[in-house]
């Protein structure tokens, strides 16, 4: 088995502020992509009061290889009450930023845009100058649905392309390289204001030019942030990691990635798609629409 190398090693957190997290999380029923994906930074992230919250789970209609969220192929009905707890439990946490991802729900029609946009005009209510970044999945290529959540007008659109096109098949085989791009091409045509984001974990076999490919095919569709990050093996029935890639090597897609015009590139070995996600806000006042 791979030694982890001492740049992945995590402090322990402080467990009195994760606690109080995850005591406003249980009182409310919410689930977090933080504890549901055993994200590394949940420690940083909960001491420091903020959250990605995972709706419309625990369980997903895909299983990729990669991922530590339960699959289920005939998930629960939606919870009508989900989006009125989330936005409690951003008042509680009193939230400059929030992240709204969710599991892929390909048995729901419009893949779940009504829930996103639910769970927005919710935290809009109680938290106006709260803001909303929302990670969401591929739809199905429901383009309709697309514009619908973008009609909530969330400040940042995240999708995630997650790897290279070659490896689609064995890590994302449910998904579509040339779709996920799509998705991000007509995010910006549908709302020019709206930023988008994607990322891509590293580790699993690509190379260095597949990689820098995949930034300049970003870019190609005027994607605006981006986020780099190690794959690191939920257990021994997920995809084992090929490779620990050095700080070194994200330094240098962090610069390649600003010289091809992203706003912010955000590249490190413990970087995951909501890492200090609430920097947008610099951002937004620095490259204001």
């Amino acid at each position: 088995m791979t030694v982890k190398p001492e740049w992945l090693r995590v402090k322990a957190p402080q467990w009195q502020r994760v606690g109080k997290v995850k005591d406003i999380l249980r009182d409310l029923a919410l689930n977090t992509v933080c504890e549901e994906a055993s994200c590394p930074n949940i420690g940083e992230c909960f001491n420091a009061g903020t959250a990605t919250f995972l709706i419309m789970g625990p369980a997903c209609t895909r299983a990729c290889p990669y991922c530590d969220i339960d699959f289920e192929k005939k998930p629960k009905p939606l919870d009508p009450t989900e989006p009125q707890r989330l936005a409690e439990a951003v008042r509680r946490l009193r939230l400059n930023h929030v992240v709204i991802t969710s599991v892929n729900r390909d048995d729901l029609s419009d893949g779940g845009a009504s829930q996103f946009v639910g769970c927005i005009q919710a935290i809009r209510e109680v938290s106006p100058q709260t803001t909303i970044e929302v990670l969401i999945p591929d739809l199905c290529a429901n383009w309709d649905a697309l514009a619908i959540i973008l009609q909530a007008q969330p400040e940042v659109l995240n999708h995630n392309t997650e790897t290279v096109p070659r490896l689609y098949r064995r890590v994302r085989p449910q998904g579509d390289y040339d779709r996920s791009l799509e998705l991000l091409r007509r995010s910006r045509t549908l709302a020019a204001s709206v930023y988008t984001k994607s990322g891509l974990m590293v580790g699993l076999g690509e190379t260095d030019a597949e990689i820098r490919q995949v930034m300049q095919d970003l870019r190609a569709v005027n994607c605006d942030i981006l986020t780099l990050g190690q794959y690191l093996q939920p257990s021994q029935k997920h995809l084992k990691i090929d490779s620990f890639i050095a700080p070194e090597q994200f330094d240098a897609w962090r610069k390649y990635g600003e010289s091809l015009g992203f706003l912010q590139v955000v590249s490190s070995p413990l970087t995951r798609s909501s890492y200090h996600a609430e920097q947008v806000r610099e951002l937004m006042q620095r490259y204001p629409r």
